[in-house]
């Protein structure tokens, strides 16, 4: 599963996201605008997590990967853009036919978010594609076009207890997962069986380091 900030790469980024990502960094970043002449302050974390699939029953892994984030000091607003390796899921079409898929996550601009500059708190917004690259259905490989992707989604996150900008912490969220469209034969299966609600997303970062 890869997510990335170029517009279309399911899971080089569900920023749903990302926006995890984004978060941390906001708070890192608060800390540091003391230290710092500018009212701008850019940063980066390294990033892994997970995300939970609903519909699926699976829980492929994120990263590792980076995340950028560029926060303003003086009302709190903040930027980010993620970035995670290819990554694969594996999960039982109906229940019973074994199927293996590689996705990315792709970011669609870029995050934004606030850092609550009293608290050190953020939350962010993602809008995520998933693009399907590649598939093994009961062993076999199913060839997948290159347009077969989602819809964006919208990748709600917020930091979590324990979460400092310098040291990082953890990020967490939901997010509902689209309709595929342009995948050719296997778009009605596809959307049969992924696409739906209740779909959870959990990032950690590590220290910030200014760029």
């Amino acid at each position: 599963m890869k997510w990335s900030t170029g517009r279309p790469r399911l899971l080089r980024g569900l920023t749903l996201a990302t926006v995890a990502g984004l978060a941390v960094t906001a708070g890192g970043i608060a800390s540091a605008g003391a230290a710092s002449a500018s009212n701008t302050l850019t940063v980066k974390y390294k990033v892994t997590g997970s995300t939970f699939i609903k519909s699926i029953n699976a829980t492929p892994s994120l990263g590792p990967g980076t995340l950028t984030s560029k926060v303003n000091l003086s009302n709190g607003k903040l930027t980010a853009n993620l970035s995670l390796p290819a990554a694969t899921v594996s999960f039982k079409e109906f229940g019973l036919i074994p199927v293996t898929a590689t996705t990315e996550f792709v970011q669609d601009g870029p995050t934004t978010g606030q850092l609550n500059v009293n608290t050190g708190a953020v939350s962010t917004t993602s809008k995520i594609i998933l693009k399907l690259t590649s598939m093994n259905v009961a062993g076999l490989p199913v060839p997948v076009p290159s347009t077969c992707q989602t819809a964006p989604a919208t990748v709600q996150l917020a930091s979590q207890k324990g979460f400092t900008v310098v040291n990082g912490g953890n990020l967490a969220g939901t997010y509902t997962i689209p309709n595929f469209s342009g995948c050719g034969v296997l778009t009605p299966v596809l959307n049969l069986t992924i696409p739906g609600s209740g779909n959870t997303i959990a990032l950690k970062l590590g220290k910030a380091k200014r760029v």
